[in-house]
């Protein structure tokens, strides 16, 4: 896997699986980790070292605990020498096995952090990888509102002023939940989704025109906001053009791209007197049925060419 333009702290990472700490480099907490896969050094312990990435983590299992005890204490001296010769993060032992004593004095000699799961080693290694994966994945912010609408995450998208908020805000007051107003965060996870969460600074709040800055959590409750959202589909507000062709049947699927995902897109025209969020509400139980296989635009044109044929052949009998 490739290095990453995010980073994430091994304090972090530590905080989050539980680790246990066996030995500290100075300042370990703050070591950036920027690549999206670990090492499991048994190739590194029998001395080969081509293509080994200093930047990984490594991660020491049952399979290299069993060959370093079939070891004498000097070859299990002289492969850990060697090993953390290079500036590892961090070395990482499974299932809570015990540190063979030559690592522990070599991480000393080395100053290298020395860290200790009590999980087996496949499943460790699966959820480290998915959090490296999650931490430092591709992200950028677009400017919308990200709200959840029957369990589907909808991005609303539109120019400045075409009533993004007021649709928003609509909704909440109908039960549906606030993800991030003006500013979104979308990540894509390892599961090659999209995850939209908004910046802490503004977490919870709205602008509206005319009455200025709120707080939904107070106005609303807590239920109404929700920190992060999978995006399914994207909504895009413009106004209403006389002159322009509006899909009226919905037969063709269209997508947009964010971040090399696809996610389904419509375009929603407003103008006064159409209930935006009754819309918003249709088009997302409507999205979630497409993606359960039914496609009721498809099915009203099968029903139709059936009508047909049938009138067709009446017609010639």
């Amino acid at each position: 896997m490739s290095e990453s333009n995010n980073s994430v702290k091994l304090g972090e990472i530590i905080q989050e699986f539980g680790l246990e700490i066996l030995r500290t480099a100075p300042n370990y907490e703050n070591v950036s980790l920027r690549v999206l896969d670990i090492n499991r050094p048994g190739l590194p312990l029998t001395g080969f070292f081509e293509h080994f990435d200093t930047e990984r983590l490594l991660l020491i299992g049952l399979t290299e605990h069993t060959y370093l005890t079939g070891l004498t204490p000097e070859q299990r001296r002289e492969c850990f020498d060697r090993l953390m010769s290079y500036p590892v993060p961090a070395l990482i032992l499974t299932r809570g096995l015990d540190l063979p004593p030559e690592c522990m004095e070599m991480a000393v000699k080395h100053d290298r952090t020395v860290l200790r799961s009590t999980q087996e080693t496949a499943m460790f290694m699966s959820a480290l990888i998915g959090s490296l994966f999650n931490h430092l994945a591709p992200q950028i912010t677009r400017s919308g509102v990200m709200l959840e609408v029957y369990g589907e995450g909808v991005l609303i998208q539109g120019e400045s002023g075409v009533g993004k908020s007021e649709v928003a805000i609509e909704l909440l007051k109908r039960g549906h939940r606030l993800v991030a107003d003006d500013a979104v965060e979308i990540k894509e996870t390892s599961h090659h989704t999209l995850v939209a969460t908004a910046p802490d600074l503004i977490r919870g709040y709205m602008e509206l025109r005319g009455i200025g800055v709120i707080d939904i959590s107070r106005l609303l409750g807590m239920g109404a906001i929700k920190l992060s959202q999978e995006i399914d589909l994207v909504i895009s507000l413009e106004p209403w053009d006389d002159k322009a062709i509006y899909d009226r049947f919905g037969l063709e699927s269209h997508f947009t791209e964010i971040l090399g995902v696809k996610i389904p897109c419509t375009t929603i025209p407003v103008k006064p007197g159409r209930n935006l969020a009754s819309i918003v509400e249709v088009a997302a139980m409507n999205n979630r049925n497409r993606r359960m296989g039914h496609n009721a635009a498809q099915e009203l044109t099968n029903r139709m060419d059936r009508l047909f044929a049938e009138q067709m052949e009446g017609g010639t009998n």
